[in-house]
């Protein structure tokens, strides 16, 4: 039987593939754009429910465990240094290492076991995680730092050189075929640094904190204001102008998408990390031309090096069904070699384990750690 919130105080269903519920993550996922005064009524406008419904839908899920996290998500890109990271660890250390990630790295978000299916270049790599520290701050000596926690023999920092695709939308992207993509190549976003002032660090930790299902309601950044210690017309003032700075990305309902729901449903089953060698300085229009595939949640320009056999450009995609991803991957394949775009490598990397949670990038937070910090291998 299908389970609905009644278990959680409410009578509504909160699995993710109930219709009115798909009608309204196929907005919020990632469709509002940008800082938005009424976040909640935006979603009720794109989506044709009314307000009420979507407020307590949207609470319904998250107090379900169905949507893991509500927030306004921010460009971290140009706020912190960021990187992907792969780490060859011991296969005895691999589960400590990921829990240590997981568990007790503010600064490390995606974490995720990785594997290939075949021995390739880079396949003994297979702990993954995303990396940022703020500006100033030193990625290597953080990687460091914690190689040393995990006893890690190594690891590789790949930061992203440009972003040609960044979003979520896993409901809306189910019925996706293979080689739908959008009329133009994508333009590629090149990372860059925002300097913030005090102040406006401090109305940033005010708009980014997760919300919980009680402040699902009208005017959400009244209390936000509060927290902040500032006039609602400041927070606005402020907000906006990072949004205009490029520092804001989406007001975004997560999906949990790795575990099964509380009724046993799942969004996705497979997390699929594709990798292209292309040449060097075609790494604009390859991006370009992979990046426009609807079926992408992220495509990069990263430099992985030698270890991975030269990749450089990374994209991700996210299903049900190994054998559709895999032919959505061949359509990409197939469009580069359309273009004229020559592949030297190409590989795909498995997620397996996974956790996800916002990175830390609060300057003031990252000294504390690094205050703290103290080299105990796990």
């Amino acid at each position: 039987m299908r389970r609905t919130a009644e278990q959680y105080g409410s009578m509504l269903p909160v699995e993710h593939n109930d219709p009115l519920n798909a009608k309204i993550l196929a907005v919020s996922e990632d469709n509002i754009a940008g800082f938005v005064r009424e976040p909640f009524a935006e979603i009720a406008e794109r989506s044709g429910v009314d307000v009420r419904t979507v407020m307590a839908r949207l609470a319904a899920m998250l107090r379900a465990g169905t949507i893991r996290r509500i927030r306004q998500t921010l460009l971290a890109t140009n706020l912190a240094d960021g990187a992907l990271v792969a780490w060859k660890v011991a296969p005895e250390k691999l589960e400590a290492a990921f829990d240590y990630m997981f568990q007790r790295d503010p600064f490390s978000g995606h974490v995720v076991m990785r594997s290939t299916d075949a021995v390739t270049p880079g396949s003994e790599y297979k702990l993954w995680t995303t990396l940022k520290v703020p500006h100033g701050f030193s990625l290597q000596r953080h990687g460091e730092i914690l190689a040393q926690q995990l006893g890690a023999d190594d690891f590789r920092l790949m930061p992203a050189k440009g972003i040609f695709t960044l979003g979520v939308g896993h409901v809306r992207r189910k019925t996706i075929e293979p080689g739908s993509k959008a009329d133009q190549p994508a333009t590629m976003a090149a990372t860059r640094v925002v300097s913030l002032t005090e102040h406006e660090w401090n109305v940033l930790l005010a708009l980014k904190r997760e919300f919980t299902p009680e402040e699902i309601q009208p005017s959400p950044w009244v209390p936000r204001a509060r927290e902040a210690a500032v006039t609602l017309e400041e927070f606005y003032r402020v907000a906006e102008s990072l949004n205009e700075r490029g520092v804001i990305g989406r007001f975004s309902t997560f999906l949990e998408h790795v575990k099964p729901s509380a009724g046993g449903v799942r969004v996705t089953r497979f997390n699929a990390l594709f990798h292209w060698a292309v040449p060097q300085g075609r790494e604009v229009e390859a991006g370009g031309e992979v990046g426009r595939h609807h079926i992408l949640t992220h495509c990069y320009w990263r430099e992985a090096g030698p270890e991975f056999r030269n990749v450089n450009i990374m994209a991700v995609a996210h299903g049900t069904d190994k054998q559709l991803l895999l032919e959505h991957k061949r359509a990409i394949d197939e469009h580069l070699a359309a273009c004229g775009i020559p592949v030297s490598y190409t590989n795909v990397f498995w997620g397996g384990r996974s956790e996800i949670k916002p990175s830390e990038i609060s300057p003031l937070v990252y000294r504390e750690w690094l205050r703290e910090m103290q080299p105990q291998p796990v």
